[in-house]
């Protein structure tokens, strides 16, 4: 009886130690994703923003989880990333929001909205007032989920081949835009045509586009497009702080352990930060190559073009806000009613303080 006890017992103990060794080996498999962006490879801000990312979150999982990039065109087109990571063909896509209106006009709230938004504000909106939640709605249907990767800040206006005298001369205006700042060019009488940024080049040179806006100096030098136009218009007014996001298949996502889960949540919260940093730092240092080098003319946008701009961007709010599909009305609402929340701090705070430094404080 003994006898049969111990070895029912060693049995019993061989097979928590079994057990125990496989514990370590199921924690430790090895899990490789595909990233797929809109990006060139290397391209500043965003691009090498994608490529830290995938760093960031192999090395935080010591390997566990491992992410190749693919940039714009080596796996998918560069707008056929979003659709990648729906169809299964990539885990990740890492773009701007905005790119996917045609499948929910809800998406632009979470890039940039024009008139909307300041970069910190969107954060705010997004971390603290609902936005993520709202976010995670919309694109439950898709069957993803979206996090804020990175961050540009206020955009430049854009490229133009001539100077813009008034609203006249936006009439018939063959103009690269996207998102419900492309709907505002449109209303002020551009014709308004949506590609990647690695295209645009070749369509300024051709003659196909007249004007073009992207991103800002930092980029825009990296691309060349003061070579084909000298015209440089700040700021941009329909796009006040433009976020890019990174997407993941939900289901992928959800079946990974918890601290992998958290690792791919706070890397995109770093590289946020990361990417505005890089470009606060880089954009002001092209602009002077741009000006400087090559002769680029930098000017504001004349007042009627500001207002109408502000009239057409109130009226494309207020269509969503009533015309709109149940979700994006829901998504209008929160983010108006964040950004009034929001701009007073702004408006009262920020801009006061840096109304009075650009009036009293010059140091050399």
């Amino acid at each position: 009886m003994k006898r049969r006890s111990f070895i029912k017992g060693a049995a019993l103990g061989a097979g928590i130690a079994a057990a125990g060794a496989a514990a370590p080996a199921i924690a430790q498999r090895r899990i490789n994703w595909r990233m797929v962006t809109t990006w060139p490879r290397n391209f500043p801000g965003f691009g090498v923003g994608a490529q830290r990312l995938a760093d960031r979150i192999t090395q935080m999982s010591e390997g566990r989880l491992t992410v190749q990039v693919f940039s714009a065109g080596e796996l998918v087109p560069a707008l056929g990333t979003f659709d990648a990571v729906i169809e299964g063909s990539a885990e990740m896509s890492h773009g701007a929001a905005y790119y996917w209106q045609n499948k929910s006009r809800a998406t632009s709230f979470f890039t940039s909205v024009p008139y909307g938004m300041t970069s910190r504000e969107l954060a705010a909106w997004i971390r603290y007032m609902g936005g993520q939640e709202i976010w995670d709605e919309v694109y439950d249907q898709f069957g993803v989920k979206g996090f804020l990767s990175g961050d540009t800040g206020t955009q430049a206006g854009g490229w133009f081949r001539k100077e813009l005298k008034g609203l006249s001369d936006i009439s018939g205006l063959r103009f690269r835009t996207p998102g419900l700042g492309g709907q505002v060019w449109q209303k002020l009488g551009a014709t308004v045509v949506n590609m990647a940024g690695g295209e645009i080049y070749a369509a300024l040179q051709s003659g196909a586009l007249d004007a073009a806006e992207f991103i800002g100096p930092y980029n825009d030098l990296a691309l060349g497009f003061h070579q084909v136009c000298k015209d440089y218009y700040f700021p941009s007014f329909i796009e006040p702080g433009l976020a890019c996001e990174l997407v993941v298949s939900k289901d992928k996502l959800l079946a990974l352990p918890k601290d992998l889960q958290m690792i791919v949540e706070t890397a995109c919260q770093a590289e946020y930060d990361q990417v505005a940093s890089d470009f606060y730092a880089n954009d002001p240092i092209a602009l002077q190559t741009l000006v400087n080098q090559h002769g680029v003319r930098v000017h504001q946008f004349p007042e009627e073009i500001l207002e109408a701009g502000a009239k057409a961007s109130l009226e494309i709010l207020q269509e969503l806000r009533e015309g709109g599909d149940a979700l994006t009305k829901k998504t209008a609402e929160s983010y108006v009613k964040s950004l009034n929340i929001l701009r007073t701090r702004t408006d009262s705070v920020d801009m006061a303080f840096l109304a009075a430094r650009q009036k009293y404080f010059n140091i050399s």
